[in-house]
Order: C-alpha cells, then sequence, then structure tokens
C-alpha cells in the first residue's frame, strides 16, 4: 500500500470523473427541446431517458461485481470507449430525426434502442471508480473519498451544462463534443491510471442483494431520493421552455445554465460541508431532504427566470448533501471484499430512481405543469418523517 502512488491515482480517477459528469449532465438541457423539435411528445422524450436510465439499473451491479473480478481499471475502460460508441450511435439517430429522416414512432422506437445500447456500455464507469475510491480509503476517511468522487462528478456536471451553449451553432454539437472528450478519456485512463493493489481487489465475487439488511435503509432512501430528483430534473427542461416562452436553442442554454449553477451549489455543499465536517452520513441525508422539499415547493409556486434558477440551486445544494451520504453509508456497511458489489447495487439506486421518475414526472406534467413539483415534495415530506426509522436500521461494518 505505500508503494502505490496513492495520491497520484486519487487525482487522475477525480480527472477522468470530472468528464464522465459531463457526459452525464450535457444531454439533460438539450433533449427536452430537441425533443419537442423531433415532434415527439413529453412523455416520449422523458421515456427515453427513463429506459437507458432502467438499462444502467440492470447492468451497474453486473459492472461492479465484475470490476472485482476484471480489476477496476479494465471495467472504467469498458465504460468510458462504450460511452463513445454509444454517443456516436444516439447522436446519429437524432440527426435523422432533426432532418426528418425518420420521424414518429420509428424514430422514437430507434431513440429508445440508442440508448439502451449507450447506457448498458457507458454504465460500467460509475461503479468501477466508486470501487476504486473505496478500495485506496480506508474507514476514517471513506465519507470524504466517496464526496470526492461526487465533488469530481459534479465539477463535470457544472462544465455540462454550460457546454448547452454551444447550441449556437446546432442542438447537437454539445453531444458531439462529449464523444470527442468521452474517447480522451478513455486514452487518459489507459495511460495515466495504475490498477489498485491486488491485494486490495477482492478475489471472489461477491452478491449483494437489494434486501440485504446491512444496506437496505440506504437503497429505500437512495432509490425514493433519485426518484424525487428525477422527475423534477427531466421535467424543468419544459418548465424552463413554457413557463418563460422560450425556444429551443433559448431553453437549452437557460436551463443549462440554471443546471450549471446548481452542480456548483451542489460542488459547494460537498466541498464546506462533507469534506470539512466529520458528518456521519445519514446525518448529511437528514439536512439534504427539508431543503430539497423547500426546492420543489418553489418550483410548483414560481414561474419567473430569477425563481426557478433558486430553485435549481438549492436542489443541487441539497443533492450535494445527499449523494456523498448515500454511497458512504452503504460503502461504510459492508466488507472491504464486498466494495465492488455494493458500489453496483448502491450506484443502481440513482438509475432506479431515474427510471420511475421521468415517467411519473412526463405523465404528470401533460396533465398539469405544477403536479411532479408538488408530487416530489410530498414523497419527501414522507421521506423525512420515516427517517427517523429508517436511521436505526445503519450500522458500520468493522473490517
Amino acid at each position: 500500500m505505500q508503494d502505490f502512488p496513492l495520491k497520484y491515482a486519487k487525482r487522475t480517477l477525480l480527472a477522468s470523473l470530472v468528464i464522465v459528469g459531463m457526459g452525464f449532465s450535457v444531454l439533460f438541457p438539450i433533449l427536452s427541446p430537441m425533443g419537442r423539435e423531433m415532434g415527439l411528445t413529453e412523455f416520449q422524450i422523458t421515456s427515453i431517458i427513463a429506459a437507458s436510465s432502467l438499462m444502467v439499473f440492470i447492468s451497474a451491479p453486473i459492472w461492479g461485481r465484475l470490476s472485482d473480478v476484471w480489476g477496476r481499471k479494465r471495467v472504467m475502460l469498458i465504460g468510458l470507449f462504450g460511452f463513445t460508441l454509444g454517443t456516436v450511435i444516439f447522436n446519429t439517430v437524432l440527426t435523422a430525426g432533426l432532418n426528418g429522416w425518420l420521424i414518429g414512432m420509428p424514430l422514437y422506437l430507434t431513440l429508445i434502442a440508442a440508448r439502451l445500447l449507450h447506457a448498458g456500455m457507458m454504465s460500467a464507469t460509475m461503479p468501477a471508480s466508486t470501487a476504486y475510491m473505496a478500495d485506496i480509503t480506508d474507514l476514517s476517511n471513506r465519507t470524504k473519498g466517496m464526496g470526492a468522487t461526487g465533488a469530481a462528478n459534479n465539477l463535470g456536471s457544472i462544465i455540462g451544462p454550460a457546454m448547452a451553449g454551444l447550441a449556437v451553432i446546432s442542438l447537437l454539437t454539445p453531444l458531439w463534443m462529449m464523444a470527442v472528450l468521452a474517447f480522451l478519456n478513455g486514452l487518459f485512463i489507459l495511460k495515466f491510471l495504475p490498477e489498485p493493489p491486488k491485494q486490495l481487489v477482492a478475489r471472489k465475487r461477491p452478491r449483494m442483494r437489494y434486501t440485504d439488511p446491512r444496506i437496505m435503509p440506504f437503497i429505500v432512501v437512495g432509490v425514493l431520493m433519485f426518484m424525487g430528483f428525477a422527475l423534477v430534473q427531466q421535467t424543468m427542461g419544459f418548465r424552463f421552455q413554457d413557463a418563460l416562452g422560450l425556444s429551443a436553442g433559448e431553453t437549452a442554454r437557460s436551463f443549462g445554465f440554471a443546471m450549471m449553477l446548481s452542480a456548483g451549489c451542489s460542488l459547494i455543499a460537498q466541498g464546506l460541508i462533507v469534506q470539512r465536517l466529520e458528518l456521519a452520513p445519514f446525518t448529511l441525508l437528514k439536512l439534504a431532504i427539508p431543503l430539497l422539499i423547500v426546492a420543489f415547493t418553489l418550483m410548483a409556486l414560481y414561474e419567473t427566470l430569477f425563481m426557478l434558477t433558486v430553485a435549481m440551486m438549492i436542489l443541487g445544494f441539497g443533492m450535494g448533501l445527499a449523494g456523498p451520504g448515500f454511497m458512504a453509508g452503504a460503502s461504510l456497511a459492508v466488507s472491504s471484499e464486498e466494495q465492488g458489489a455494493v458500489a453496483g447495487v448502491a450506484g443502481s439506486c440513482g438509475p432506479l430512481g431515474f427510471t420511475i421518475g421521468p415517467l411519473i414526472g412526463g405523465f404528470m406534467y401533460q396533465i398539469d405543469p405544477v403536479m411532479p413539483y408538488y408530487f416530489a415534495a410530498g414523497v419527501y415530506c414522507v421521506l423525512l418523517i420515516f427517517m427517523q426509522w429508517i436511521g436505526k436500521k445503519v450500522t458500520v461494518h468493522e473490517d
């Protein structure tokens, strides 16, 4: 362990996660207005995200376990180069839709298929990266390590939506840029990131169930938390466009800027609170949930650019506390030999939430534009009420 270039590995890992964060976030401010340009309904647009998230939910635990056997670096590379290939395929289908070469149901189904392929490959990166960080941190700094990975991912989430400004060239320009950056990121990992020491990587492939009592409290919280977050995030592009009367390009830029500020607040929360204060993972969750309830309520009540942006910033700050608390808590609850498995299971809670949330949000938005945000606030109120009971189930594993 002492001969392992720990600081070098962390910096390389975190630098790569910045680009991964960009790749995940750059699509969100673009897909809503672009989908409408192609004649898709709000439910169809959000269901594209839901379908790809379901694929990540299925694939992430598998990739997490495989990283225990094949090694973290190899699985990360599969995810990064798969992300590149999937982005090229998805962008090609989008080009066909925007130019009218594919329309209607054939376009919709082809987009679904392209995103399923894309998601299945790119889902390898995050569980392997999270398990890598767990490999090179101990119990005393695990929460900070997970916070650092979240901070790097959120830094990418700041830059990603900012790239939506390239939509002034074309709506697809930011996505094509990400295909190039993802490929370069893969080459960077291949060249510079060392594999963790073999003694830190489990030789077995332990399976972990979502019902495992050690992590079950975090699974419940994680799925509900990400469901509400996804429900809101995947409909806010419509909210910005409709409430403010914006064009597709203006929506991409305005919502992209709001997402950039949201991710910036998330980064501040992780840097000032998660990294500097010794707070237990579940304490972070208890602080985050009331903030998220406030954010959802503001989204429902106001229709001005300023207030919608403020709501997005509060949302980002709350998720900046909740994300590291959720991941660190699940990691601390199991042994070192199970880090890849728990990273896959815990990492799939976000995709499961992003499978359910957008479907509910898209359906509700077509009925009433404010319904998704009141619903999300209600879900989080219920979660807050039951937080005390759930917290009693939390334990820390001692290796």
